[in-house]
């Protein structure tokens, strides 16, 4: 047995569906531990949560470009006594335009946090969730689900997540550890601003708070579920994805695309 208390980790905690993922595992009892780059921010967070009577969260300012980053994270642990129980990765970003033209190092860097990054956290500590019989949060989008011309690289990071996901759910359960994907469609956070796209809106049916995927996300964890879309016409776009032809697809992603830059410009 390890003399190390559990904790739960979440990475991108400054803003958006971190925030509200926080909030929620904050409200079920967990002690967490946030990490993101804006150090501000996280002891924001942190003291509102203390503020309400729960345990105050430990705040790592780090940034998840590094490659040393969870070498760094797991060294913080170790120090202050404690060790993952269940690992959320929520950071990541994502850039809006031909791939052609996107600066290379920021789509380098994309997939340093949304699949390196990940992937190191995911497995860096499984023997510690093992222990506390915990599990992975794994935060995807609907965007894994589909093609992304205009947005190429940020898509198939997501499609990625999903795929890494759905294969650790399976190889992990022998061992006790649940694993999830959360693929929230459109939600209104700072994302749309760091995509280059942000006076951007997804369609109104499709749209969910930040609030309400953390919840939905937080629970279908905590039952086990391999993928969860909150909304249902966002479980509906996963299965049109797949029954319509691929290049129609293609065609009105990148419509969407292009309809998204010409309200920006």
């Amino acid at each position: 047995m390890s003399a190390l208390r559990p904790i739960t980790l979440l990475t991108g905690a400054s803003a958006g569906i971190g925030v509200a993922l926080a909030e929620v595992f904050a409200q079920q009892g967990h002690e967490l531990v946030l990490v993101a780059r804006r150090e501000q921010r996280l002891a924001a967070l942190a003291d509102a949560i203390a503020a309400r009577g729960r345990p105050r969260p430990i705040v790592l300012p780090m940034d998840l470009e590094r490659p040393d980053v969870g070498a760094l994270i797991s060294a913080e642990l170790a120090n202050r006594g404690v060790e993952p129980g269940i690992v959320v990765n929520n950071a990541g970003f994502g850039l809006v335009g031909e791939a052609a033209d996107l600066d290379l190092a920021e789509q380098l860097a994309m997939i340093d946090v949304n699949v390196r990054a990940l992937t190191d956290l995911s497995l860096r500590w499984i023997e510690s969730l093992e222990r506390h019989r915990g599990g992975i949060l794994n935060v995807a989008s609907i965007a894994a689900f589909l093609p992304g011309p205009r947005s190429a690289v940020y898509y198939a990071t997501k499609a990625y997540v999903l795929s890494f996901s759905e294969a650790l759910h399976r190889e992990l359960a022998p061992r006790g550890i649940r694993v999830t994907a959360l693929c929230p469609g459109p939600v209104l956070t700072e994302f749309q601003a760091r995509a280059g796209v942000p006076g951007a809106r997804g369609p109104e049916h499709l749209t969910l708070s930040a609030e309400e995927v953390a919840r939905q996300g937080y629970r279908g964890f905590m039952d086990g579920h391999r993928v969860v879309v909150p909304g249902f016409g966002n479980r509906l776009v996963t299965v049109l994805s797949r029954l319509l032809p691929r290049r129609l697809v293609l065609a009105v992603m990148d419509r969407r695309q292009k309809a998204r830059r010409g309200a920006d410009a």
